[in-house]
């Protein structure tokens, strides 16, 4: 019989997770990201136990944050025949990206702003 840990995540991940989601990320790119940013390394099945996301929503998530440059992988091959896994890494360093989440914020905070006064113009 094999044995696996599973990782679960702690309160102060949970939290931190949540502020991500409230922020308007996606729960899912929430989730792999907090995950990530706590870990080496972890493959596709890591991350679906740990987080308590389905394969396609990790692979969903994975293809986000893969377009987004925030992460690498890597080819993997099992011991037995098959597929070899995929094994997930951060590109860049947490607070970068924290950093770029939050540039994009202003912006669109800056956009609403102005389609705000356009209003008010229109008013007046």
């Amino acid at each position: 019989m094999r044995t696996e840990t599973v990782t679960y995540f702690t309160d102060k991940e949970e939290e931190f997770a949540n502020l991500l989601m409230e922020i308007g990320t996606k729960r899912n790119v929430a989730l792999v990201l907090v995950f990530l940013a706590n870990t080496q390394e972890a493959t596709s099945r890591e991350i679906e136990r740990s987080t308590d996301l389905r394969q396609p929503e990790v692979s969903i998530a994975m293809q986000h944050l893969l377009t987004r440059g925030w992460v690498n992988h890597r080819e993997c091959s099992q011991a037995s025949k098959g597929r070899p896994l995929k094994v997930y890494t951060l590109a860049r360093p947490f607070a970068e990206i924290i950093s770029v989440i939050e540039t994009e914020k202003r912006h669109e905070a800056d956009m609403k702003i102005q389609l705000t006064k356009r209003l008010h113009a229109y008013v007046q």
